[in-house]
């Protein structure tokens, strides 16, 4: 596979990571070719450091042209496009090796698991392809290829596109961190709304651009460009359909239309994607029920999650809160004890479990899970710490 395949980023100022993701791909490309916008840290020293090719390109607010102008330094069959926030699985090495092996196919669809993001840890992304010429990026931001796949496969049919079920990236952009360093909603939002302003059709902006409306509190903005995008859905494919449905259920969820939401969270549920991108639904959809009383049912969605992916913290610690809420103190603590395995950080796992171990008399236990809560809280949020000390000070002899 080394010899066939490139790796091709564009990057700035980027020396704090960009050794992690060189160092996750060295042994599999056999090309690493790296377009640097103007980097004023050690980016371009670091990337010769590994033997890459480099190229200079001056920065013109369109992310599609500066992937487009490194795509013409690549000379290998297969292109492998990663950003300097991402890691390649190792484990997933053997399967991409089989996938690029197929003469008839395309591309290659990647998951990417989502380092830091509270609801939909998985992503489906179109980063593994053919170097063919009719294949580039559009789009100013969240630049992608598939809309020139679309058209190379309608004009050569033979073509196929593969999805990989196994996470083949890793990637860190979606901690609360590196969102501020970055400034990714702002950055987002200006180059996305200037290219809606001549692009009001086109359900792929009109969903990222909602979902940032929505996240920003801007609940109604982000209906409306919502529903745009589902208006101009019909020929979206489904993981489109799935995002669409999603941000919708969330912007209704925000309004307190309820109803809307729940219908919008099962059809993007619905949808014929991978298990593993319906998390956030399912996630969403459960905490949802859970505010609406129907515990049960929040249960399922919670259980579905975890089901989907064992790790996932969220999951484990919303289906706690659920079973609490039926009285099934034994199984929720099992929840909790699960969220804490995979997110020890969660202060409100550690209080959640205290509280239930004080009401079924395991004192000594309980005092131990609110300190560590304390202490969590103390670092992320000293105010919850207050409240929860004085909320302790009747309930324990001793000080925390």
């Amino acid at each position: 596979m080394k010899d066939r395949l490139s790796l091709c980023m564009i990057v700035k100022n980027e020396a704090d990571i960009l050794a992690d993701c060189l160092r996750s791909v060295q042994d599999v490309v056999g090309e690493i070719v790296i377009l640097d916008t103007g980097s004023t840290d050690d980016t371009v020293a670091i990337a010769e450091s590994f033997g890459a090719k480099i190229g200079h390109y001056e920065w013109s607010n369109d992310f599609a042209a500066a992937r487009n102008e490194a795509l013409r330094l690549v000379t290998k069959e297969w292109i492998l496009v990663l950003d300097a926030d991402e890691t390649l699985n190792q484990r997933a090495i053997v399967d991409i090796e089989q996938a690029i092996a197929a003469p008839d196919t395309l591309v290659v669809n990647l998951v990417r698991y989502e380092i830091g993001a509270a609801q939909s840890p998985y992503s489906l992304v179109s980063r593994l392809f053919r170097n063919h010429p009719a294949v580039k990026f559009e789009r100013p931001y969240h630049a992608m290829i598939d809309d020139s796949v679309a058209e190379l496969m309608t004009a050569e049919p033979q073509w196929q596109i593969t999805d990989i079920d196994t996470v083949a990236i890793f990637h860190t952009g979606y901690k609360r961190e590196a969102i501020a360093k970055l400034e990714k909603s702002t950055r987002a939002k200006r180059a996305m709304e200037a290219y809606f302003a001549d692009h009001k059709n086109d359900p792929y902006v009109c969903s990222k651009l909602g979902a940032i409306y929505v996240y920003e509190g801007l609940a109604k903005k982000g209906l409306k460009t919502l529903k745009q995008g589902l208006k101009c859905s019909a020929n979206a494919s489904p993981n489109l359909l799935y995002e669409l449905h999603y941000h919708l259920a969330n912007a209704f969820r925000k309004q307190d239309e309820t109803d809307k939401a729940i219908k919008h969270y099962n059809q993007a549920i619905e949808q014929p994607i991978l298990n593993k991108l319906k998390i956030g639904a399912h996630h969403n959809l459960g905490a949802l029920l859970q505010t609406l009383g129907k515990a049960d049912e929040a249960i399922a969605q919670h259980q579905t999650t975890v089901v989907i992916d064992p790790t996932f913290a969220p999951g484990h610690y919303h289906m706690g809160m659920a079973l609490k809420a039926v009285g099934r103190a034994g199984d929720a603590i099992k929840a909790y004890e699960q969220s804490l395995k995979y997110d020890p950080l969660n202060p409100w796992a550690h209080q959640n479990l205290a509280a239930i171990l004080y009401r079924i008399g395991q004192i000594e236990e309980s005092a131990k899970f609110f300190k560590q809560a304390i202490a969590l809280h103390e670092e992320q949020n000293p105010q919850e710490a207050a409240k929860l000390r004085a909320k302790l000070k009747d309930l324990f002899s001793e000080a925390f």
